[in-house]
């Protein structure tokens, strides 16, 4: 072997990636059904963008972008995220001309330089949520309850949903000269990479898994918010009570990007140990400012499919494993091979998965394809079947078997697989 796949990326093909298309199918559908629809975004984008969305401080700009200059000299990234090019998109288009909440979700391949360990990597996928356009709480509460179904959907047995509120320009910038003044006391108590940006963003001290004992030591957001933040967050609290979830307050909580104001929230698997944040987002009022386009704001958030794949409860994934595909063809005389080439794809269009095993191998091998493909059936076509005009069709489950005429295979198997 000349070539192996980078470090912090994967091939997905087989079983796994049917996981992964089913997973992505029932998420989707899900989402759609809470009246959002798809966008997508370069997977490249002018390298500004996510410096002045993501924040200058952050190690995502400081130590993770994958960044590159093209033939004119321009600067370039890979997308670490997508909020940010999709407030782009939503500005650069005009869509918010027609007024109302623009609902958009997205899922595709995000890249950070970053350690690679279990659920985490280099190329990783996400799935996320954007509403754009309200202040309103209640918008904050639906986003939360999207992201909280998610996971409900694949019968999670236990979600912890932290809640907090991160401030707003108001309120914000006087906290953090409160945080300046009590980090220049416990500067010493800091990891390396604190120490440096504590006077850049203190926000992100709280990002940190080194700082734990310092965090506690700190003055936190919730006791400093302005009023429109109080209410708002009170009001969040409300709303979310009356829907009956459950969630903790997390002063601590502040999530890793600049972007963030008001609601922020994570959702937590707690049986993963130090790896259990499954998802996490927020509101994001300053953003579209920031990228040049005025006061709009907006909420979001955004899950990784490698931790929601690795982390699926086990009855799920198998369930997902075994689903049965319908018919695999197993062919031993190919004289009739066009004749059944038009059956398959026949049942192809009515939405039943049909396989014709073309490789010329022993019937032997083609029945253990067959097997372990979790086929439903296994239709076998020999000489004898064709002098008969007939298939053995054998039901995979039960070992039964029968002889079909072939004008009525088509319709005997798309019939099966209803059952």
């Amino acid at each position: 072997m000349k070539f192996k796949r980078p470090r912090g990326t994967n091939d997905l093909f087989g079983d796994r990636m049917s996981i992964w298309q089913q997973a992505e199918s029932e998420l989707t559908g899900l989402i759609r059904n809470y009246g959002y629809s798809e966008i997508r975004t370069p997977i490249f984008e002018m390298t500004d963008l996510f410096v002045r969305a993501v924040g200058e401080g952050s190690d995502i700009v400081t130590k993770e972008m994958y960044t590159f200059e093209d033939k004119k000299g321009r600067s370039l990234t890979l997308r670490p995220e997508n909020t940010a090019p999709v407030m782009r998109a939503f500005l650069e288009n005009s869509l918010h001309r027609t007024g109302g909440i623009k609902r958009f979700y997205y899922l595709g391949p995000m890249f950070r330089y970053d350690r690679p360990q279990a659920g985490r990597y280099r190329q990783f996928h996400q799935i996320g949520v954007e509403a754009i356009g309200s202040e309103d709480p209640s918008i904050d509460a639906e986003i939360i309850d999207v992201s909280l179904s998610m996971y409900k959907l694949f019968r999670y047995p236990r979600l912890d949903v932290r809640l907090n509120s991160v401030g707003c320009p108001k309120c914000l910038p006087s906290f953090k000269e409160v945080l300046k003044g009590e980090l220049e006391g416990l500067k010493e108590e800091l990891c390396g990479n604190c120490q440096d940006r504590a006077m850049i963003n203190p926000l992100r001290i709280f990002d940190c898994k080194s700082c734990d004992d310092v965090k506690h030591k700190l003055p936190v957001i919730t006791d400093h918010l302005c009023g429109e933040c109080r209410d708002h967050f009170g009001k969040l609290q409300e709303i979310l009570d009356g829907m009956k979830i459950d969630y903790s307050l997390d002063p601590l909580l502040v999530r890793g990007l600049d972007y963030y104001t008001k609601t922020a929230f994570e959702i937590l698997h707690p049986e993963l140990g130090a790896q259990n944040a499954l998802c996490g987002g927020g509101r994001y009022d300053g953003l579209a400012d920031d990228c040049g386009g005025g006061f709009v704001p907006a909420i979001g958030f955004s899950a990784g499919m490698e931790r929601l794949i690795e982390t699926l409860p086990e009855e799920y994934m198998s369930n997902l494993a075994a689903a049965a595909k319908v018919a695999y063809f197993a062919i031993l005389d190919d004289s009739m091979i066009a004749e059944i080439m038009l059956i398959a794809r026949e049942m192809r269009l009515e939405g039943v998965s049909a396989v014709i095993d073309l490789s010329g191998r022993n019937i032997k091998k083609q029945m253990r394809a067959a097997s372990d493909g979790s086929f439903k059936y296994a239709v076998i076509v020999g000489p004898e079947e064709i002098g008969r005009q007939e298939a053995t069709v054998k039901d995979l489950q039960s070992g039964e078997q029968e002889s079909i005429s072939l004008d009525k295979l088509q319709s005997y198997l798309v019939e099966g697989a209803k059952e």
